[in-house]
Formats: structure tokens, C-alpha cells, sequence
């Protein structure tokens, strides 16, 4: 029920009310108030309304109203941890009430009934009506009070149905079921539909948690399975679909996956610090052979007049110029061609007679002069040589 922002009982009202329930039994020979047997605990579907009945009377006096009656009626809620609630009050002539909440008979009457519309789950507990009864005088005639128990009862709200596991061959999974608004409690039915109909009972099925255990899947336990939820009130249903597979287990391919990426991922790591450590070492290696100039190494000739290791190339010079000199070639004998070591060594010029004044003459190598060699239209070319010790001449 839906109060009124406010205090919900004043320190007057406790103290009025307390005192007034003390004086009920030194009135009750005077004044008693009536509830029908049987309706002190009610029941009542949420959204509807309800009459909370409740009468008085009054020793030796008719049952209707007395034109010198002056009631005092008043109706508080009680409920477990809450303060005392006001509901209704009709003083001195006076009604006022919360929303929802009425007399069922206009006032003055003995007929104090209270009648609660548009109920909510909010409004269940205890309600308690007290009745005082002065005369015109402002004498009391009596004081009554009387407790009714109202439980306002809600069906199920539309429950939610989830499936629990992997459906593959052989596993085993549970199907759940939950409405989140019920009173009281709802309990719960599982069944599949057609065209293998099945209804479930226990251990497979727990109908106060909504919950059904399917054990060692096969294809043919696939389908629609419906929960029912209800009370007292009525009922609500969801379904879910079961598909049993029967492809690799679901759980083995995710492991499969992430052990692929979680390989690739080393993998690509180990990579980057192979290049890493290998960069510095390569870099060096390479300024090394480029900053460095490699020896030059010229093959000794392997004829019989070749130097020997342990002479020099300038004796050598010298002994095969003077050979030449001395020496007349041949008639018809072809020249040599001098080779790159004979051509390499600088000629020794001639000693100079005491004639005319004649030019140099570098002898080369095998007889042939270096005139003879320019009329034959040979380029002399200079190789640089190098000793056994590997420096060049």
C-alpha cells in the first residue's frame, strides 16, 4: 500500500493507542468489537481490493447507531521491522485516510469495515482496529480493538529459462529456471515438447530451485523443453533448445585456438630477440669489411726462369739483361711474348759508346728491343710487384 510522506505514527498516537488498549477490558462488558469467525487471516490476489470487516456493539443497546454516540475509529498497519502505520482515522466527525484505503459504510455507524483497493505486495501484514465510544456528554461507553491478517499473494512473473554446460555427446548439462517475482514461492515443471514428449520428476528435476539435470547427452534427447512456474494464483512458462552435437567438443577447439595464438605469439617474440642481439654483432662484422683493403697477392710465375724464393727481383733484372745482350736471335725463330713478370721489371740501359749519341734502348726480356716492340704496336704496361715479404716494388 502507498502511504503518505510523513512521520509514520506520532508519539500522541502511541501513547493514545497504548492507553486506550489498556481500558478494553474494563469496557468490554459495555462495548465489543466483532470480526466474522474464520477471516482473521486473508488471502488476497495482488491488484484486487479487499473489505477487512469489523463491527461494534454495545450492551443493552439496539444494534443501530444511537444519535448521542460519538465513535472514534482508527486503523493502523503493523508489520515486522516498520513502525506503526496509520491508515485511516475518523475523529470528531473528521475522516482521513491514505489513498487506497476507505469505510466501506459512511460515518457515524457501527460498521467500521475498511476496504483497501489496488492492493500491492507492499500492503500484506497485520491490520488493527480500535473503536472508542463517548456519549454527548463525553462519557465513555467503551473501547474495543481487534487484529485481521492480510497477505496479499502475487503469481509468478515470467521466469527466465537458461541452459548450463556444453550439449555435446556424453556431456551432462542442467537446464535453469527462475521467476524473479513470486507469492508465494513458486514451484517449477519441466517437460519437452513433442515430437518426444517427456515429463520430468525427481532427482532429475528439483522443482523448488527450477532446475533439470540432463546426464550422458545423445542426439535424440534434442528439443524444446518448456518450465512452468506456479502458485496458488497461476502460472508462467519459458523454453529453451537443446541441441546436442556431436562435432568437436567446444572446449577443445577454444584450447586449440588459444594454444595457436599463444605459439604464433612466442614465436613472433623469440623472433625479435633473435634480431636483437644479432643486429650489434653483424653491424660491426660489416664496417670491419668495408673500412678494411684486402691484401694483393700476385702468383709467382711457375716457368723455369722464375725467381727463386731466395733471391731478389732486382739480380734477377740484371742477370736476364745481360743475357739477352750477348745472345742473337735466331733466323726464323718466333719471339717470345715477354709474360706479365718479365714485363713488370725495368730494362737497364746500355752503356753509351764513345760515337754519336744514341738513344737509350731498353732491352727486354727474351731479345727484343723496346723500339722493335712500338714498331709492332705493343703498349707497354707497368704491374706492380710484389717480394716474398708481401710489399710492393
Amino acid at each position: 500500500m502507498v502511504f503518505l510522506p510523513g512521520p509514520p505514527a506520532t508519539p500522541l498516537l502511541r501513547f493514545l493507542f497504548l492507553g486506550l488498549s489498556t481500558l478494553v477490558s474494563l469496557s468490554r462488558a459495555q462495548l465489543e468489537l466483532h470480526v466474522p469467525t474464520g477471516l482473521t487471516k486473508l488471502q488476497v490476489a495482488e491488484g484486487t481490493e479487499v473489505v477487512l470487516p469489523a463491527w461494534y456493539t454495545i450492551q443493552g443497546e439496539a444494534f443501530a447507531v444511537q444519535p448521542w454516540e460519538v465513535p472514534v475509529v482508527m486503523w493502523f498497519l503493523e508489520q515486522d521491522g516498520k513502525d506503526l502505520k496509520q491508515v485511516l482515522a475518523y475523529i470528531n466527525g473528521v475522516l482521513s485516510s491514505k489513498p487506497r484505503a476507505s469505510l466501506v459504510y459512511s460515518m457515524p455507524s457501527r460498521n467500521v469495515s475498511l476496504r483497501l483497493e489496488g492492493l500491492q505486495e507492499k500492503d500484506s501484514g497485520s491490520y488493527r482496529c480500535y473503536v472508542n465510544v463517548q456519549d454527548s456528554q463525553g462519557k465513555s461507553r467503551g473501547h474495543s480493538s481487534k487484529i485481521l491478517e492480510l497477505k496479499v499473494l502475487v503469481p509468478p512473473a515470467p521466469p527466465s529459462c537458461r541452459l548450463l554446460g556444453v550439449p555435446h555427446v556424453g556431456n551432462n548439462v542442467t537446464l535453469s529456471c527462475q521467476s524473479p517475482r513470486s507469492k508465494p514461492a513458486a514451484e517449477y515443471q519441466w517437460e519437452r515438447l513433442p515430437p518426444s514428449p517427456q515429463i520430468f520428476f525427481a532427482p532429475a528435476l528439483d522443482d523448488i530451485r527450477g532446475s533439470l539435470s540432463l546426464t550422458n547427452l545423445s542426439t535424440s534427447m534434442s528439443g524444446v523443453y518448456v518450465c512452468k512456474a506456479h502458485n496458488i494464483l497461476g502460472s508462467a512458462t519459458c523454453n529453451v533448445t537443446l541441441e546436442v552435437s556431436t562435432g568437436p567438443r567446444a572446449a577443445v577447439v577454444a584450447g586449440a585456438v588459444v594454444g595457436s595464438l599463444v605459439g604464433l605469439m612466442l614465436l613472433a617474440g623469440l623472433v625479435l630477440l633473435y634480431q636483437r642481439r644479432g643486429k650489434a654483432p653483424e653491424e660491426l662484422a660489416n664496417d670491419i669489411k668495408e673500412d678494411a683493403t684486402a691484401p694483393r697477392t700476385l702468383p709467382w710465375p711457375k716457368s723455369s726462369d722464375t725467381i727463386s724464393k731466395n733471391g731478389t727481383l732486382s739480380s734477377v733484372t740484371s742477370a736476364r739483361a745481360l743475357r739477352s745482350s750477348h745472345a742473337s736471335p735466331r733466323p726464323g725463330a718466333m719471339t717470345p711474348t715477354p709474360s706479365l713478370s718479365s714485363q713488370a721489371l725495368s730494362s737497364p740501359r746500355l752503356p753509351r759508346t764513345n760515337g754519336a749519341h744514341s738513344q737509350p734502348v731498353s732491352i727486354i726480356p727474351g731479345g727484343v728491343s723496346s723500339s722493335t716492340m712500338n714498331h709492332m704496336g705493343a703498349v707497354p704496361i707497368v704491374v706492380p710487384m710484389q717480394n716474398q715479404a708481401g710489399s710492393l716494388v
